[in-house]
């Protein structure tokens, strides 16, 4: 089970070298539930992404009468799937219009991901977070 993603800030700031953060990216990764097979479509894979990467997003409202975002995703390379990992921790639990307005890019920049990723990585991340956000929206506006 992933970490909430507050736990996750405080764990990166107390890794000292980036070496370390790296590794705690790949265990986050490790961390993450398994994508199904039959989730590993082609509806759910995101475009723009140098590695194979695959999102998928339910709905649910049996949260309290208001709808929130489940998210899984996956993976072909670890760090990849470390990130996929963070941003499910990141968007997870919220409702479409608060995963609209959540700031995932700065997220990336608070915690020094954007200046560590090559930008190949930083453009898939990119199409991650525009994958999630347009998914948000449409969730918003039939909701």
């Amino acid at each position: 089970m992933l970490p909430a993603i507050d736990e996750i800030v405080s764990n990166f700031e107390l890794l000292d070298d980036w070496e370390e953060r790296y590794r705690y990216v790949i265990e986050l990764g490790r961390l993450m539930e398994p994508l199904p097979d039959e989730a590993h479509s082609d509806i759910n894979k995101v475009q723009g992404c140098a590695s194979q990467v695959w999102l998928e997003t339910r709905l649910d409202d049996s949260a309290g009468g208001k709808t929130v975002m489940h998210l899984r995703g996956d993976s072909d390379a670890h760090i990849v799937r470390g990130l996929v990992a963070l941003l499910i921790s990141l968007y997870n639990g919220k409702t479409p219009s608060e995963a609209v307005a959540t700031d995932a890019l700065g997220l990336f920049k608070e915690l020094g991901l954007s200046e560590h990723l090559t930008p190949q990585r930083s453009n898939g991340v990119r199409s991650m977070v525009e994958r999630i956000r347009r998914d948000a929206q449409a969730a918003a506006a039939v909701s």
